[in-house]
């Protein structure tokens, strides 16, 4: 269970994460019910509900790929003992089925303490706004019913996260616990284009989705409720399809870094393992996707509703209290979010450099020395946060402008479509910080690696 640490703690952050919206939104309602701007008090029932079932289902989402992605990292590394079993006479059913027991027992322990952490994330939450005279002070039942869903959703997507991170064992053979095993080549990987043709359906399907569903935003709030499916079913598109899109632009990035042998093996890397570089590369996108997503979002909607404020200005009178409100109220829970998301990249990398300690071995016996293999890490490290974070920041705009758009296009006056907003210090920001976290996440791991002599390197199994 060492291992699930990581998974524990993202279903602990994606927990808290629901049980803190469902209590903060129960507190806006009772605040808006309590005093509500004149016009808005007629959607705001469901814009908030609609905010927190896409908050929460977004939360959970991410939590269940980074959990996914651990879990096939984590089986990359355990090919050989796998494959040993399997040569002694376990089936590979019910090594599976091992895996998802323990993605099962991860779960529910960090559903649980997750549920503890929310529970005192909102209360603290709603002491400071009402102590600061930010907000008044009204009754939160913080112990509803309804906080049950995101408990029972973590533990149910953690466990199927687990399963589906497992598939790998479905293909590890008894023959490989004879003979050093690799993760499968890009030949390989293009070799079955089932994967990839399911991507694609899911991205144009999710696309057509978006498309609806800020459509039908111009008349409905309830329109955010069509376009969410569209960016899970788009976004789980991109992650099953990266093994085919991703490796070529690491390589490309990568030649331009420099010519130097560790520059130059690092872009050929990311070919020579096309699952391997998608799985890092994913983390870096889901993590610049998901902040710059929110950080958009929430720009649109001020933007939104200062228009609506312009066409129609007696009709919303007070706005500005309420936005800052629920601004700041969601800033301090979309760090949920951003967390579950750092949490999956750092451990992703530290474990893919980790798990390379014979590869790095053989490097060394060949006449590479120790900074040469680090100047290749930090070459692979760099790679991935110029690829991942133009990805990322590409999908969270256009998500974060989707979601803004069909929930609050109805407000606007005469329906009209408004420019998405984007914060770009705090873009440039979130690039920064993903490039630290790179660094560090594979720098640290790599330099353990280097530390340890050729000969032993290379009997590590």
């Amino acid at each position: 269970m060492r291992e699930h640490a990581s998974s524990v703690l993202v279903a602990t952050l994606a927990s808290a994460f629901g049980v803190a919206l469902l209590d903060v939104t129960g507190y806006l309602a009772a605040v808006v019910d309590a005093g509500p701007v004149a016009g808005a008090s007629a959607t705001v029932g469901v814009v908030l509900t609609a905010v927190a079932l896409v908050f929460i289902v977004i939360a959970v989402y991410v939590g269940a790929i980074v959990t996914a992605n651990t879990v096939a990292t984590i089986i990359a590394g355990r090919t050989r003992t796998i494959a040993l079993l399997r040569l002694l006479g376990s089936t590979a059913r019910a090594e599976r089925a091992a895996v998802a027991r323990e993605g099962l027992l991860a779960g529910v322990v960090g559903a649980a303490l997750g549920a503890l952490a929310g529970t005192g994330v909102a209360a603290l939450l709603v002491a400071v706004a009402t102590g600061a005279g930010w907000a008044p002070t009204v009754a939160v039942p913080y112990l509803a019913p309804v906080l049950a869903l995101p408990v029972g959703a973590v533990v149910v997507t953690t466990w199927l996260a687990s399963w589906a991170g497992a598939r790998r064992v479905l293909v590890v053979t008894p023959l490989q616990a004879l003979a050093q095993a690799e993760e499968r080549s890009r030949g390989e990987a293009l070799a079955r284009p089932g994967r990839s043709i399911a991507a694609l359906v899911l991205v144009i399907v999710g696309a057509a989705l978006l498309a609806l569903g800020v459509i039908a935003g111009l008349a409905s709030p309830a329109g955010v409720l069509i376009a969410l499916p569209g960016g899970v079913l788009s976004f789980t598109g991109v992650v099953a399809g990266a093994h085919v899109v991703m490796p070529p632009v690491l390589r490309l990035v990568g030649r331009v870094l420099g010519s130097s042998a560790p520059a130059r093996l690092a872009a050929e890397n990311a070919m020579r393992h096309p699952e391997r570089s998608s799985r890092m590369s994913i983390g870096l996108v889901i993590a610049v996707t998901l902040i710059t997503m929110f950080a958009v979002a929430v720009s649109s909607l001020e933007a939104i509703m200062h228009t609506a404020a312009a066409v129609q200005p007696h009709a919303y009178d007070g706005l500005d209290a309420m936005l800052q409100a629920v601004v700041t109220v969601f800033s301090v829970l979309i760090g949920f979010s951003a967390l579950i998301a750092a949490v999956g990249l750092v451990n992703t990398l530290s474990l893919s450099v980790l798990q390379r300690t014979r590869e790095l071995g053989l490097l060394r016996a060949l006449g590479f020395t120790a900074a040469q293999v680090r100047g290749m890490i930090r070459a692979e490290s760099a790679a991935l946060t110029i690829a991942a974070a133009a990805a990322g920041l590409v999908l969270g705009i256009a998500y974060g402008w989707v979601g803004a758009q069909s929930l609050l296009g109805s407000v606007v006056g005469g329906s009209r479509i408004v420019a998405p907003a984007v914060p770009w210090p705090l873009v440039a920001a979130v690039v920064a910080g993903t490039a630290l976290l790179a660094w560090v996440a594979s720098v640290t791991p790599a330099r353990r690696a280097t530390r340890v002599s050729p000969v032993v390197a290379l009997a590590v199994e």
